[in-house]
């Protein structure tokens, strides 16, 4: 029984016995030959297209939203109170200056006008009548007849008198132009606005809304606004010792219409704030249009297109570049083929290009292409280029 035991427990126990002997052997062995395998193979280098950067010029474009006025906008108001007699003009209607608008009801005031020139008549009676008091005292004072004093009074009596002459050539005077005021004219030449008063309406100098608004569109300002960082590299861009000089040396702005349509007549800047706004951080401009065909109008909206030409610059496209958090980077070619990344300070866009002011500079070579998978210090091979095995560690 014993010997049977053993016989059957070396049958089995010796192969087992075999197999874990040889199987860590086998596994040693398989991993020396991957480990080998994987010491002889390197990661892929990318070939990514590379650019190297020169100077050029460049022509920036910028629109801001602007609102268009006219080159005068007047508030017609009555200089008289009273009752709306006629309207002479219709709504939207051009006029020219001096045209009659309005007619006041005139009645009270040519009442006033004829008080006073009666009054004026009197005070011209008393003048005389004064004048000549003086003339029949002064002989009789020098002739020792009558006392001096009688002279004195006669001529303190005619200065009154001369005094209320004009005081009333005055009244009657105010009493003129209040007649006149009754007929409302136009200051200026240009278009009629809504006339929200009708006949018989009783108007007065301190109406809150006018009688109507007058516009000259002969030629229509755009106002618009710049940040404060526009503006600085828009003021770069101009030449001239003073501010007037500068902005005719300036190119022509385009005004983009509320329907996206080109205005076919070219403007121009004439004007720039003194002040920034507080609020806003932002300064404003104007810029005048011409208006042949009438087709602006005040009130309407736009936006100003502004082109500025940038000589000497550097241009980046716009594809090979990230932004993040507010920043926007290139990676630059450096060394044994590695990136680094450079951040951009921008002077503006150029279609798709950005005009760069600071950060890389001419004769940089950056990646224009598949940078979103790229890190700081990865290795890149330059299309065309015909080194494709990364430089060995330390070298």
């Amino acid at each position: 029984m014993n010997h049977l035991t053993s016989n059957i427990r070396n049958r089995y126990l010796i192969p087992g016995m075999i197999m874990a002997c040889l199987l860590p052997a086998a596994l040693s062995s398989c991993g020396s030959k991957a480990g080998a395998e994987a010491a002889g193979m390197q990661a892929p280098v990318p070939e990514l297209p590379v650019m190297t950067l020169d100077t050029t010029s460049a022509l920036t474009v910028s629109d801001y939203s602007a609102l268009l006025e006219g080159k005068v906008n007047v508030d017609i108001r009555p200089q008289v109170d009273g009752y709306l007699d006629k309207i002479f003009v219709d709504e939207g209607s051009y006029v020219k200056a001096g045209q009659p608008l309005f007619q006041v009801n005139e009645q009270p005031f040519r009442e006033q006008l004829n008080r006073d020139i009666a009054s004026l008549h009197a005070m011209e009676s008393a003048l005389n009548a004064a004048q000549l008091e003086v003339d029949k005292v002064k002989p009789l004072v020098d002739a020792k007849v009558m006392a001096e004093m009688q002279l004195k009074t006669a001529l303190a009596t005619l200065q009154t008198a001369k005094a209320n002459v004009e005081q009333a050539k005055a009244a009657v005077a105010a009493a003129r132009i209040n007649v006149g005021f009754a007929l409302v004219k136009a200051p200026v030449s240009g278009y009629i606005g809504r006339i929200p008063k009708r006949v018989g309406n009783l108007v007065g100098k301190t109406d809150a809304m006018p009688l109507t608004t007058l516009s000259d569109i002969s030629e229509v300002y755009a106002y618009f606004s710049m940040s404060e960082n526009d503006f600085m590299n828009f003021s770069k861009g101009a030449s001239g010792a003073t501010l007037q000089q500068q902005l005719k040396q300036l190119r022509p702005v385009t005004l983009i219409l509320s329907n996206g349509e080109t205005y076919n007549q070219k403007g121009r800047i004439e004007m720039v704030d003194g002040q920034f706004n507080k609020t806003t951080a932002a300064i404003s401009l104007r810029a005048t249009f011409p208006n042949p065909a009438s087709l602006l109008r005040s009130g309407n909206t736009g936006k100003v297109r502004v082109e500025q030409l940038f000589n000497g610059v550097i241009e980046v496209p716009q594809a090979a570049t990230l932004e993040m958090q507010d920043k926007v980077f290139v990676y630059q070619l450096g060394d044994s083929n590695k990136v680094q990344r450079r951040i951009l300070q921008l002077a503006g866009r150029s279609q798709d290009n950005f005009i760069v002011r600071e950060g890389v500079q001419r004769g940089d070579k950056i990646v224009t292409a598949g940078i979103e998978t790229l890190m700081e210090g990865a290795v890149v091979k330059p299309a065309g280029s015909k080194d494709s095995v990364a430089p060995a560690a330390g070298k």
